[in-house]
């Protein structure tokens, strides 16, 4: 974007440590040193874009992708496009549409990560099948951009339990439903600690700014006036959605409750130093995923 280090501050409402982050990563991954085209480079990479998707192969089948696109060229929803947007909201990329149960993922160890549908495999006979959730999930479903949960990261009041391995996740909870594949710009309300088979998987709780009801709704408690219930049956939902395959139910941390927007955002920020440092090299890929 045209603009001047002077003209971008006066306009934006992120912090300036942000864009020195991604400056500084940028200066890190290309190997460039002059520190006023990286910070250009930041506010260009920041700066809201405009996002479509194509598909491949026939919806539901085990060769169904979506792709992300942007200008006409595939772009990764995971690394292409930022966490933040300079109006200080997040970008949401959606893996599963309300109200369905296919359970859309993005690939991450698959170039430009695609979103493909999660498949079961038979241990006797190695068939793979499509998985889908036992009932509708009732929110949109899907992830937070540039964020990684470190397997070797140990969060405090969490003895024994490890990252996932994957990007944080997000629920969001507006009246809307958004197509996969879709980049929806998100206000943090709040995150559950979720426990899966020892590993913490956050769960975000976020509203699309453009939603009708996203002007009233800002933390727990205005989730609670305004969707009342609606955190239970998060928690709820996510807390048994295996027990149909014969597995145990997920536990939560911190009591089952759900953190604030501050403490939620405090997480987002970790896991964004995460996957910094895992772009960078600074962090082996041991998983082989795709960078």
């Amino acid at each position: 974007a045209e603009t001047t280090s002077g003209s971008s501050k006066s306009t934006c409402s992120l912090p300036e440590s942000v864009i020195a982050e991604r400056a500084y990563t940028i200066h890190k991954k290309l190997g460039v040193d002059n520190a006023k085209w990286c910070w250009y480079k930041a506010i260009e990479e920041l700066t809201t874009k405009e996002y479509e998707t194509e598909t491949k192969g026939t919806f539901p089948s085990l060769e169904y992708q979506v792709w992300v696109a942007s200008g006409g060229l595939r772009v990764s929803p995971w690394h292409d496009i930022p966490l933040h947007n300079l109006d200080a909201t997040y970008n949401f990329v959606v893996e599963i549409p309300k109200n369905t149960t296919a359970k859309m993922e993005v690939s991450t160890k698959e170039a430009y990560n695609p979103i493909v549908q999660d498949v079961k495999k038979d241990t006797k006979t190695q068939k793979k099948t499509l998985r889908n959730y036992p009932y509708e999930i009732e929110w949109n479903y899907g992830l937070l951009p540039q964020t990684w949960e470190d397997p070797k990261h140990r969060t405090p009041g969490f003895p024994g339990v490890k990252g996932d391995n994957d990007p944080v996740d997000v629920v969001e909870i507006g009246t809307q439903v958004l197509l996969s594949g879709s980049v929806v710009k998100v206000k943090v309300l709040g995150a559950y600690a979720m426990i899966d088979e020892g590993e913490l998987d956050w769960k975000i709780i976020a509203i699309n700014v453009d939603d009708p009801a996203a002007p009233a709704v800002n933390n727990v408690a205005d989730v609670e006036r305004v969707f009342p219930g609606e955190l239970m049956k998060i928690k709820q939902w996510f807390r048994n959605y295996k027990i149909p395959d014969g597995k145990d139910a997920n536990d939560f941390g911190l009591g089952g409750n759900c953190i604030s927007p501050e403490k939620a955002e405090a997480v987002i920020k970790v896991t964004h130093e995460s996957y910094n440092k895992l772009v960078m090299g600074l962090i082996d890929n041991t998983s082989l995923l795709a960078l």
